[in-house]
């Protein structure tokens, strides 16, 4: 019977990563299904990324500014917004979010263990050079269907210094998608709605379990993308910083600037470690509330 299970675990993990396939340099990752190009580790900025970030329909589905500019139907604003990221807006004071003064890095290290659709990078929060944080992040990719594509980021960030993550609402998991599946815009067509029933401009700043955009991609084809915070994660169910003109985050530590009240300051203690999971989901077809809970109750286990 143990064995059994074995070879079914097995399996199933190597369909989960079925034609996946990775080019890396010392500093980049490329990853495929096939031959298509799915997504790319960046380090070209002042934190990694991933550009793009293309869903089972073939298109990306997010933002390609600044990476790309003059594209149709794409505003120039927020540059800082770089496709699909992870940071934070106050740490010991210093804004990771904009990073104006070019000195609050997230700089990239090493490559850890890479195979398949996985893989694992070691970076460093520095505040003009000095490490605040130090971090391993792990990004899992896998196909639940033929119409879907997921994601799985495990981050666990450890402390150099004693680091206090400020309460402000520029944070932190984060997301900007492309302009058909904005709410609002020249050609947006989307909508927004999260696990607790609210949709559009009130999911903003409400705490949920995760939350979904959905419309048109840039080929005319129904998507929802939805992003998960697990239960696990500090103050879970977080708050979420969606806006109706593309963005997407999961702050965890963001509850005054939402709510006017309480205070989502978090202090790490030199050595103490915070490890977050999040999740993003994408699918083919209409926004069906039903199937995304059932897909983040098997995210959640």
């Amino acid at each position: 019977m143990k064995s059994t299970f074995l070879l079914i675990t097995a399996l199933l993990a190597q369909s989960a990563f079925a034609g996946f396939r990775q080019e890396k340099t010392e500093s980049s990752l490329k990853l495929f299904d096939g031959d298509t190009l799915i997504t790319e580790y960046r380090t070209d900025h002042h934190l990694p990324y991933l550009y793009p970030l293309v869903g089972p329909t073939g298109v990306g589905l997010t933002r390609n500014f600044p990476m790309k500019k003059n594209v149709e139907g794409e505003q120039p604003d927020h540059p800082h917004h770089r496709s699909f990221w992870f940071t934070h807006g106050d740490v010991n004071g210093h804004d990771f979010w904009h990073s104006k003064d070019h000195k609050s890095n997230i700089v990239h290290k090493s490559f850890g263990k890479c195979k398949d659709g996985s893989f694992s990078v070691s970076l460093e929060w520095q505040q003009d050079k000095e490490v605040l944080l130090k971090e391993t992040r792990t990004y899992n990719f896998s196909k639940p269907s033929e119409k879907s594509l997921a994601i799985e980021v495990h981050s666990t960030l450890t402390a150099a210094t004693e680091v206090k993550f400020g309460d402000t609402k520029e944070g932190s998991f984060a997301l900007r998608v492309s302009p058909t599946l904005r709410h609002e815009g020249k050609v947006a067509k989307g909508h927004i709605a999260n696990s607790e029933g609210q949709t559009d401009k009130k999911a903003w700043g409400k705490r949920a379990r995760w939350v979904s955009y959905y419309g048109p991609d840039s080929s005319h084809k129904d998507v929802t993308i939805t992003m998960m915070d697990h239960p696990s994660n500090h103050n879970h169910p977080t708050f979420w910083h969606a806006r109706t003109y593309g963005l997407l985050t999961a702050n965890p530590f963001g509850e005054k600037s939402f709510t006017k009240k309480g205070n989502g300051n978090y202090t790490l203690r030199k050595g103490d470690s915070l490890t977050q999971k999040y999740g993003l989901l994408m699918q083919t077809g209409t926004f069906k509330k039903d199937s995304v809970e059932k897909a983040y109750q098997a995210f959640a286990k």
